[in-house]
């Protein structure tokens, strides 16, 4: 079905013809009905916002809640009688406008959406192929073998865009959050990603070219594929009215200073603790600064937060900009006119797409750009921030590699035309004095369009020329599609990158691997050092000639002068309504793809005799959960991924990895124990620390555990994406009243629940408690706990999840 060797482009207006697109100079002419789906409801939204501003009063609104309240399904349930109570108590039932889902992801999510038997989407879908593609030697090389490697699955995503009308974009195309934001993201949308980063917003200087619709004024979430089933069946989505953070920036970026530093800042400054729950927002101070974007690059968990507020990876629930005349640029270049003009007509009359001027933010920081240095995040975690000025210095005292072995740029996040630029720029410099890079560079396109404009414009030429290895327009080494040859597993070294996440073993399975996370302008400069210590602004490389050689602060266009070049028209996807006759065949013995069973029902008492699993000691990410890199195959085969359930988690007693002990002594895997415990009728728990599950809006981190035996996660913290997901599984996330309480259980102790049943039967009313036998002395106690069930969410537990109740309704209606 996919043909690798496809590779000329067709001429522009044939592309234009296949891609919807209309031209950006004339507004004489009728909107093509994708441009027509492609615009958010604009008439719908102002006339919820009316009612809105009834129900709240004189209140000043910022920008994600006018976005937010007027996606309501219902106004007045949401939002009245509370005496402007909202922020973080009120539960939102929202009607979402599009959903995006990667193909690892999409898998799961459409074994969902096809138990409803419903023949369509509600809403309008796309599926983006990002995932599986594994970086080593190139795109020629590298692009054909994967599609061969997993032409099962993407024939199975294929037939199923078909038959259900979900647009589908080839392996290929670009990566999801890049697609979202040059054809879907538009000013005032609210849609659904079965990606962390559709969240995520990397603050760069145009709108343009970054991996997340917030930079468009899009409200764009993170979610699991049960939450997108929801939004592509027509229930309402739920979440917690989130808190909002306001970002003023002030002065002005100069030099070697990017807007990525201001995430990589806001990284060290915040930590995951104290931002989850929070939405990001930015605050403009000066007019220049309209047209800064965020993306999803460094957040604080897993990179920086704020101005960059990784939203996804810090647990908040999103980035967004107000409207500005860069946005309309873009929505231009990208062949989408009138959505700006809808969407500039739509903020003129009712101020829409910007916050009020008495809008109040739960916080608000302020950021001096005009004092920003560059900055660089690692290892190992993303809020781990060192100003480059006093890098040298940390690599000495923290005993970090003091040798490079290799730098890689792009990605989803940070692979617009203007970073692309200014990479290409420092390259000529060094090219011009007669360097050569050190270590291995790696570019990373973030789409097809992207790559082909820097192919027109000779940029990726240079970057050949430098020996630099262009990858395929996917996802590769950033989520641990990285087939690494330079490096044996266990061989400590440093990784410089341009990517959002640097967890243990995140990019090539290697936990020694120290990834550090910059600007593209750092890493690009550093790799022809190949010294941790050099400092790019002030240090000098020896040249051939025996001259000394320093770079100058780089430059690049914002947009390319002669517009963005489509590239390959194979890649766009056709625009067709449902094909009920195409089959979608899943085969028996499959071992990628397999057919979903229920969940069986929560029961109607308490739970008795769960079994403690395992006690969990520090970070425990989705990565930890359920990893990615050669698993991925996977995705869409419950019972085999799930034997990667928890396999990176440390255990707290004993300071392993993936090793617990039975009752009896014997020693297993983490997986093999949960079985066990599973054919023995043992249902069981997990003790976890602070902000257990953040990283991707991996799902399947839920339901791994929930398939093997698990229902009750008891942690000290969740991120909000993954406690979400949980309760969507029939998993019970309770964390501790009392932090301390976490010393008091341990592995193989025996817990009931107390209360539980009442409160799901209730709908989330009522107090709950914990009793717990201990293993060692048989010593009973009892845990107070706290748990954040909506009406809606207990109802998902009792029903066993909330597949069993969609599937319910439709077959019903």
């Amino acid at each position: 079905m996919y043909n690798s060797k496809q590779i000329k482009t067709p001429s522009y207006n044939r592309l234009l013809r296949r891609s919807f697109a209309t031209p950006a100079t004339n507004s004489n002419f009728s909107v093509h009905p994708e441009i027509a789906a492609r615009t958010p409801p604009y008439g719908k939204l102002i006339k919820n916002l009316t009612e809105v501003r009834r129900v709240l009063g004189t209140q000043g609104l910022t920008l994600a809640e006018k976005i937010l309240y007027s996606h309501l399904d219902n106004v007045e349930d949401a939002l009245g009688g509370r005496n402007g109570k909202v922020r973080g108590e009120a539960y939102l039932k929202l009607k979402v406008d599009r959903v995006a889902m990667q193909d690892a992801s999409a898998q799961m999510a459409l074994l969902q959406f096809m138990t409803c038997g419903l023949g369509k989407t509600a809403v309008p879908a796309s599926i983006h192929c990002d995932h599986m593609i594994v970086g080593e030697n190139g795109a020629d090389v590298d692009l054909p073998r994967s599609i061969e490697g997993n032409k099962e699955v993407f024939d199975f995503l294929g037939s199923a865009a078909k038959k259900f009308g979900i647009q589908f974009w080839a392996p290929g195309s670009g990566i999801i959050h890049q697609i979202v934001l040059e054809n879907y993201a538009a000013p005032g949308l609210m849609m659904l990603g079965t990606d962390s980063r559709e969240q995520s917003l990397t603050l760069n200087r145009w709108p343009a070219d970054t991996p997340n619709g917030g930079g468009l004024g899009a409200i764009a979430i993170g979610v699991g594929g049960a939450d997108a089933v929801d939004a592509l069946v027509d229930a309402p989505w739920e979440l917690r009215a989130p808190k909002i953070l306001g970002v003023r920036l002030e002065g002005e970026l100069s030099g070697w200073a990017t807007p990525k530093d201001v995430i990589l800042n806001l990284a060290g400054q915040l930590t995951v603790r104290n931002i989850t729950g929070l939405e990001w927002k930015l605050s403009v101070a000066r007019a220049w600064l309209q047209f800064v974007t965020w993306e999803r690059v460094y957040p604080p968990s897993d990179l920086t937060p704020a101005p960059n507020a990784q939203p996804s990876e810090v647990g908040a629930t999103t980035s967004l900009f107000p409207f500005t005349s860069k946005m309309i640029s873009y929505l231009n270049s990208t062949r989408r006119a009138p959505i700006a003009e809808a969407a500039e007509g739509t903020n003129k009359s009712h101020n829409f797409l910007r916050a009020d001027t008495n809008a109040i933010y739960d916080q608000v920081i302020t950021i001096n750009l005009s004092e920003l240095e560059p900055h660089i995040n690692g290892p190992f975690t993303p809020d781990l921030s060192t100003p480059l000025s006093k890098f040298k210095d940390a690599v000495k005292e923290n005993e970090w590699p003091e040798q490079l072995s290799a730098g890689l740029i792009g990605s989803c996040t940070n692979s617009s035309y203007q970073d692309m630029l200014r990479a290409e720029d420092l390259v000529k410099q060094a090219e011009a004095a007669g360097l050569k890079p050190k270590v291995d560079f790696f570019v990373t396109p973030g789409s097809e369009q992207i790559r082909a404009t820097l192919e027109r414009d000779e940029t990726l030429d240079v970057f050949g020329r430098a020996g630099g290895t262009v990858l395929a327009n996917a996802c590769g080494p950033c989520i641990g599609q990285w087939k690494r040859n330079d490096i044996s597993k266990g061989d400590t070294n440093a990784i410089l990158t341009s990517y959002n996440r640097n967890f243990r073993a995140r990019n090539d399975g290697n936990s020694q691997t120290m990834n550090f996370l910059a600007s593209p302008e750092i890493v690009t400069a550093m790799i022809y050092s190949g010294d941790m210590s050099f400092n790019p602004i002030t240090d000098t490389l020896p040249t051939p000639s025996g001259q000394s050689f320093k770079f100058s602060a780089p430059s690049g266009s914002e947009l390319p002068s002669q517009g963005f070049e489509p590239g390959n028209l194979a890649f766009v996807p056709s625009n067709s309504a449902p094909s009920p006759s195409t089959p979608v065949v899943v085969s028996p013995t499959s071992s990628r793809l397999a057919l979903l069973e229920p969940f069986e029902p929560f029961g109607a008492v308490d739970l008795k005799g769960l079994k403690v699993l395992l006690k969990i000691k520090g970070k425990c990410t989705t990565d930890h959960i359920s990893a990615a890199g050669s698993w991925l195959k996977y995705k869409g085969h419950l019972e085999n991924i799930s034997n990667n359930t928890l396999i990176g988690a440390m255990n707290a007693e004993t300071g392993e990895v993936n090793k617990v002990h039975d009752a009896n002594g014997d020693i297993l895997s983490i997986p093999d124990l949960a079985r066990r415990w599973k054919a023995q009728g043992v249902s069981w728990l997990v003790v976890a620390e602070n902000n257990y599950g953040e990283g991707s809006a991996r799902e399947h981190a839920a339901l791994q555990p929930r398939y093997l035996g698990g229902k009750v996660i008891l942690a000290k913290s969740f991120a909000r994406i993954h406690e979400a997901n949980l309760k969507k599984q029939g998993v019970v996330p309770l964390t501790f009243a009392d932090g301390a309480d976490y010393d008091s259980i341990g592995s193989c102790d025996s817990v009931d629940t107390v209360g539980l049943y009442d409160m799901l039967v209730s709908g989330g009313d009522g107090e709950v408690f914990l009793d717990v036998t201990r293993k060692t002395d048989g010593r009973r106690h009892r845990i107070p706990v706290k748990h954040t069930f909506s009406k809606d969410q207990a109802g998902f537990v009792l029903a066993g999840s909330a597949l069993n109740l969609l599937s319910k309704r439709a077959a019903i209606a």
